[in-house]
């Protein structure tokens, strides 16, 4: 019933992993009987009582009593208090009474009330068994990976203007993903927290699914549903700050806490957050096990860890000086998790040049196994902004990433932050007109497809949504009225079941040999040209991409093999809503170098496209004469037999 001496040296000492396991509400069994125990952390209160729906806000009979001298707090109510409405009234030392939610409540009450809520998580029935097998038979490093990004109050909302809930999502949204090829889908934060418009990055329940759409259990079942699809479930997490409002982590016993103590290191100024004080240890033991709270209850396939580099670097100085708490915090965080589950994906979004992010802890590293490539990002959709003229200019942003691209597991995001807030939707970020923009959306779509690393697109994205993100309302779904919206989503798809049947576009991810540029100088006419391949040779793909406007006919193109290429792939074809400049047949190499390779094709090269060729098998087949007939083609090396 107590809180065992090894328990609360563990906690205090940041290596209680399982802390949900002692601290908030929980129903135990005594004498037969079920009885309600409550344990809080506040180290500088004076004392705590506990207040709820059960005791009419009154806690004065309710008083907790302090089991240790770095303050812990506890009573057992000898009822079962299950649903009914808690939170802890504090006294801090200078006599102030506080009315705080419970930082380890598993439920809270829908905003704009703020109590928690005393519920069981136990009991819901899963059916992932063999979601569960398929992720230890294939580590995702050399499997195609591309994220939906949701944010999941706004992608779709009912004909009132109300949410879907959780389990009615799963009808809606799960459909949808596999429909467009999708592995993952990437949740924005779903921690309760008291603002729609902070997305669920401005905590107060880390250990709540918000109850905006519905229970805990409502929240399962959508995970469990998503992995019975082949979904894994990804979900953002934000263990570098919280929002300050009142009944929330923020001094939480009248003075600092959760937080640094230090104004200085404490305040979030460009947020209006409070840092996490990640020297304490009792914020250690809070956080990581909170992350692996999630992987338990809730069977998350891994987390995008939020705002690193605001971690890394310590705050409001314009001088760079990293934060050795924080970097401490997150190499124990990931060798703890990956204890745990060596499958968990741990996506560290990291704006920063910090090495080793996606290297193990033994090696140095961070001991995250994804990195989103935020330069990759930056760079890719500032040449996209300049228009066709001045790009030649601009040449070095498309070939820099490669300098750097096998330094860490990088994620490739086109993510929500970049369609929000005055920055434009991605399809209007596009120059020219109309017909422009669908065309380099869609070059845009096939070269970050082609290009290595894992991927992630927002939602809204795939059908090329016009306006940028509106927080507050659904999707634009009615551009589906729209003929060049849907094909735009047409495309999406194609794109997106085209590249995860081509392993060279997923299976060398993380290896330089399954890349290599044919032509990387041609800045004055904006063409990019170069290989991908796979494990095997015979999944070698040739990309060619046009950045500009002009149509291209018998261009060469350097080639490695000696043999026939197919177009396999073609972002100009008219059922996507391009002009049809395709290359219908086949494209014999010759036996002349270009671009430094031993041989070249000549092709018709689209405008503002991606063109994408397979070079072709030759089999054995008979002479006139019954005589075996054997193909001559390429290796990497030379010709053979």
């Amino acid at each position: 019933m107590s809180p065992t001496d090894l328990q609360l040296h563990l906690f205090h000492e940041g290596t209680f992993y399982e802390s949900y396991h002692l601290f908030g509400a929980h129903l135990v069994k005594r004498d037969g009987r079920t009885e309600t125990r409550f344990c809080v952390w506040a180290p500088h209160a004076k004392k705590v009582r506990l207040v709820g729906t059960f005791n009419d806000w009154n806690g004065e009979e309710h008083e907790l009593t302090k089991i240790n001298d770095q303050g812990v707090w506890m009573i057992v109510v000898p009822e079962n208090l299950e649903g009914h409405l808690y939170k802890y009234e504090i006294i801090t030392k200078d006599g102030r009474t506080l009315l705080k939610a419970d930082p380890y409540a598993f439920y809270a009450e829908e905003r704009p009330h703020t109590a928690s809520i005393v519920y069981q998580l136990d009991g819901y029935k899963w059916n992932d068994q063999a979601w569960q097998r398929k992720k230890k038979r294939k580590p995702i490093y050399e499997q195609p990976m591309f994220i939906y990004e949701v944010h999941f109050g706004t992608w779709k909302k009912k004909e009132d203007g109300q949410c879907y809930t959780y389990a009615e999502m799963a009808d809606e949204l799960i459909p949808y993903v596999v429909e467009h090829g999708f592995t993952h889908i990437e949740l924005l934060p779903l921690v309760e927290h008291p603002l729609d418009r902070s997305w669920g990055y401005q905590g107060t329940g880390y250990y709540a699914a918000t109850s905006r759409y519905g229970t805990p259990h409502d929240l399962m079942y959508f995970i469990d549903r998503c992995h019975q699809e082949g979904i894994g479930v990804i979900l953002d997490w934000v263990p570098g700050h919280f929002c300050k409002d009142a009944h929330g982590l923020y001094m939480f016993d009248g003075e600092p806490t959760y937080e640094y103590v230090n104004m200085q290191d404490r305040e979030n100024i460009v947020w209006g957050t409070a840092n996490f004080d990640l020297g304490k240890p009792e914020v250690h033991s809070f956080l990581i096990s909170n992350a692996l709270f999630w992987l338990q209850y809730y069977h998350i396939d891994g987390f995008r860890v939020d705002a690193v580099a605001n971690m890394l670097y310590w705050p409001n100085s314009d001088v760079l000086h990293p934060n050795p708490y924080a970097i401490s915090f997150l190499k124990k965080l990931n060798e703890v998790v990956f204890a745990f589950d060596p499958n968990v994906l741990m996506i560290a979004e990291d704006s920063t040049d910090w090495p080793k992010v996606t290297a193990p802890t033994y090696d140095g590293g961070l001991g995250f196994n994804y990195k989103w490539n935020m330069g990759w990002m930056n760079d890719v959709l500032t040449y996209m902004e300049t228009s066709m003229h001045e790009r030649k200019h601009m040449h070095h942003k498309m070939t820099f990433s490669l300098l750097y691209a096998y330094t860490e597991n990088f994620i490739l995001p086109l993510s929500h932050d970049e369609v929000v807030h005055g920055k434009k939707s991605l399809l209007n970020k596009m120059p020219g007109d109309y017909w422009d923009k669908f065309a380099q959306l869609r070059l845009l779509y096939g070269y970050f497809m082609t290009h290595p690393g894992k991927k992630l697109l927002f939602m809204g994205g795939e059908f090329g949504q016009f306006d940028e993100w509106k927080d507050l309302e659904q999707l634009d779904w009615m551009l589906f009225d729209f003929d060049m919206h849907r094909k735009m989503d047409n495309y999406v798809k194609s794109l997106t079941h085209f590249y995860k049947k081509q392993k060279a576009l997923y299976e060398c991810d993380h290896d330089p040999d399954g890349f290599e540029w044919i032509d990387v100088n041609n800045a004055e006419q904006s063409i990019f040209s170069f290989i991908r391949r796979g494990k095997k040779e015979e999944d070698t793909l040739i990309i060619v991409c046009n950045f500009t406007n002009v149509t291209y006919h018998d261009y060469k193109v350097g080639v490695p093999l000696l043999t026939s290429y197919r177009e396999v792939f073609n972002s100009d074809d008219v059922t996507y809503g391009g002009t049809g400049h395709i290359n219908k047949k086949l494209l014999a190499a010759r036996e002349q170098p270009y671009h430094g390779k031993p041989y070249h094709i000549e092709m018709t090269i689209p405008p503002y496209a991606i063109t994408i060729l397979r070079p072709t098998r030759k089999r054995e087949g008979k002479g006139n004469h019954g005589t075996k007939k054997v193909r001559r083609y390429a290796t990497r090396g030379g010709a053979r037999e």
